[in-house]
């Protein structure tokens, strides 16, 4: 059977925080898939970091872009030939809107993209769409799917979405999805307690995944941490710095690098003056994915005191480097971090941090720490066998079959 031909839709792409779907795209590809990249919106130029990433947004179609001109009324002129669908796309747009007047009115704003979705897809022979991000990008996929005919699929993450299940609609989203893929078992289970039982067995885990094959590992004997990831509150940074201040006077060689922005970034910038940090840390803004590739194969400790996440990629990235990790056990975190590749602490807990990092440096084992992660991730997190057992999705609901819970790799 032919590949299918795939349309990868989120609300911004390519984007300096999400490259586990740049991963994907660029996996799929190579495994013979043509991939049509679409975002709701145009990403801003600071999310753009390296040459990859500047090439996915050139190649990327803007469906915001394309809503500003005569397409938008051709695209649902070209749909109000087809009243039947086009009705009942409207009507799907109606009846899953959040409640109240804002509701509504962002609802019917996605189904005049979804249109302008629809027909890119059909005028580049799209046959299967696939979102990322559950939310507002997905709303606008189901819809498109509605009016096109093309089935759609998505990838459920984790953890916001499950903060507001109805208001998403995640169970309307995945009975109409031809499958959702879901980044661990917890997301899974989280899916399941929203979706009617009838779909379970559409729900399929598939992991983000790296490249091992890009990361290299160092001693990492010394006594430099790395934090990677958005500059926000979700991220528990603070902790993070508190717990350095702890360790500082038992710990003089202590030093971190913090690869990131976000909303938080003038507040923990002014909490760690606070703390009398600065000498002890580096704040270096977004970096491409080689120069974080690169400060990973430096550093000898990587540390995510986050409060939320479904399975964090830059822990891969850590444990694919050899770096021991230090983070909190949360979601799906303790499905990646374990059989002694890291510690997991309460999160929140600035001493239970300290402690852990402490004891962390202090283990002699540091280099069988990193191997041990290092071979989780090139055995259920490597991103070429992850993207196989998507295409093996793709492929075999294509044909109408029901692949078994954990798919294999396409041959």
């Amino acid at each position: 059977m032919t590949l299918p031909k795939l349309a990868y839709l989120t609300g911004e792409y390519p984007r300096a925080s999400d490259t586990f779907i740049q991963r994907e795209v660029a996996a799929l590809r190579a495994l013979g898939h043509e991939v049509e990249t679409c975002s709701i919106r145009t990403t801003g130029a600071e999310h753009l970091v390296g040459p990859e990433q500047r090439a996915e947004h050139t190649r990327t179609f803007k469906v915001l872009d394309a809503c500003k001109g005569p397409r938008l009324m051709r695209a649902h002129l070209r749909y109000l030939k087809r009243p039947r669908r086009y009705m009942r796309a409207l009507k799907l747009a109606w009846t899953t809107a959040p409640k109240g007047i804002k509701g509504r009115l962002y609802n019917l704003i996605y189904f005049a993209e979804a249109a302008v979705l629809a027909d890119h897809m059909q005028r580049q022979g799209i046959d299967h769409l696939h979102n990322h991000i559950a939310k507002a990008s997905c709303t606008v996929a189901m819809l498109a799917s509605e009016m096109s005919g093309i089935p759609y699929s998505f990838t459920i993450h984790g953890p916001d979405i499950f903060f507001e299940p109805h208001h998403w609609r995640i169970d309307e989203k995945s009975e109409r999805a031809a499958f959702v893929a879901c980044i661990s078992d917890f997301a899974r289970s989280q899916l399941m307690c929203f979706a009617n039982q009838i779909h379970w067995d559409r729900f399929h885990v598939i992991h983000c995944g790296v490249d091992p094959s890009r990361y290299t590992s160092a001693p990492h004997d010394a006594q430099n941490m790395l934090f990677v990831g958005r500059l926000a509150g979700v991220k528990g940074v603070p902790v993070l710095l508190r717990a350095i201040a702890l360790l500082r006077h038992t710990h003089p060689d202590l030093r971190l690098t913090l690869i990131g922005d976000g909303p938080e970034r003038a507040a923990i910038d002014a909490y760690a003056r606070q703390l009398d940090m600065h000498p002890f840390i580096t704040f270096m803004g977004y970096r491409s994915q080689a120069e974080v590739a690169e400060e990973l194969s430096r550093t000898d400790l990587f540390v995510l005191p986050s409060f939320a996440e479904g399975v964090p990629v830059v822990l891969m990235e850590a444990m694919a480097s050899g770096v021991p990790v230090v983070t909190t056990r949360i979601a799906g975190v303790s499905e990646l971090v374990r059989d002694n590749a890291g510690t997991l602490v309460a999160p929140g807990d600035a001493d239970a941090l300290a402690q852990a990092i402490a004891d962390t440096l202090a283990r002699d084992d540091r280099r069988e720490m990193g191997a041990q992660g290092r071979a989780i991730v090139e055995t259920d997190y490597n991103i070429h066998t992850e993207a196989a057992r998507l295409s093996t999705l793709f492929t075999t609901y294509a044909r109408g079959e029901q692949p078994p819970k954990r798919p294999e790799p396409a041959a």
